[in-house]
């Protein structure tokens, strides 16, 4: 019998991601792929593997896709885990599901994920663990929304937001798997997108509430804060790698961690150049 909990997968031109994500939640009874106009026949593949879908045209405007689909979606189950199209459910991560939706101790679970980068997992660099708040009852949890920052061409899903739950939280045990980078070129492009929303960021009040971060998990709050307090410091770049490679162990993971934390510094690096040329381009 399928088990009572329903899968998000917000998905765009997915196709090289869509089936293995689909198929790593069959175990659950509703699977709803939320599509953005996908062009390289995402869609029909989520239905093959009997996923529903539903399209979403964004405005450009709040809220994104997952708040979208949490509060206009008639989701079959109180229990919803997001997946997004890069990532998998486990087997033993699904298993942990079932008996947690059967005797639940919480009202949202933090899951812990693997980051796979040139041809290995990446166990250190600050990227593991890596936990998000990503099972929940569907009406208790909302991402959060930052005003100003919508139209950075970042896309629209929900990329840096995390979950604010109304109740209570724990963790589960085991893990999902992440494929988000299966290029270096892959990295570049995404990151590009997402400086420049870090970027305004930066450089909005939304960034100052975003750095209290008193809604969400306390470690990730304290990143947030830590991040806030350096984004005005100079040699920022050299900083970002020194905190990944050296202060987290980037180096115990080889050489996949001494090019994961160059690029964390060029990101650093974007991020910065960006928020600078803003700055310069505002009104004095």
């Amino acid at each position: 019998m399928p088990c009572p909990i329903s899968v998000l997968i917000p998905a765009k031109n997915e196709r090289t991601n869509i089936r293995a994500c689909v198929e790593s939640a069959r175990f659950a009874d509703e699977i709803i792929v939320v599509d953005s106009c996908s062009s390289d026949g995402t869609p029909e593949i989520a239905k093959e593997c009997g996923a529903s879908v539903v399209d979403f045209h964004w405005n450009g405007q709040l809220p994104k896709k997952k708040n979208w689909a949490l509060e206009h979606i008639p989701w079959r189950h109180e229990w919803v885990f997001i997946l997004d199209a890069d990532e998998r459910i486990t087997p033993e991560l699904a298993d942990e599901l079932q008996r947690v939706v059967a005797a639940p101790d919480a009202d949202g679970y933090y899951v812990n994920r693997r980051f796979w980068f040139l041809g290995g997992w990446l166990m250190h660099c600050g990227y593991y663990p890596s936990w998000n708040l990503r099972f929940f009852r569907h009406h208790l949890g909302r991402y959060e929304q930052f005003e100003g920052v919508e139209a950075t061409d970042s896309g629209d899903n929900e990329v840096h937001e995390h979950i604010i739950l109304r109740g209570r939280s724990s963790r589960l045990r085991h893990e999902m798997e992440h494929y988000a980078f299966p290029t270096i070129e892959s990295w570049v492009e995404k990151h590009n997108r997402y400086s420049s929303w870090e970027a305004r960021l930066i450089n909005s009040a939304s960034g100052r509430s975003a750095a209290a971060g008193a809604q969400i998990d306390p470690s990730l709050a304290r990143k947030r804060r830590l991040k806030h307090r350096a984004a005005r410091l100079p040699l920022r770049p050299l900083l970002r790698f020194s905190y990944h490679y050296i202060l987290r162990a980037g180096f115990l993971d080889g050489y996949r961690g001494y090019i994961f934390c160059r690029l964390m510094a060029t990101y650093e690096l974007l991020s910065a150049a960006k928020a600078y040329e803003l700055r310069q381009a505002s009104p004095k």
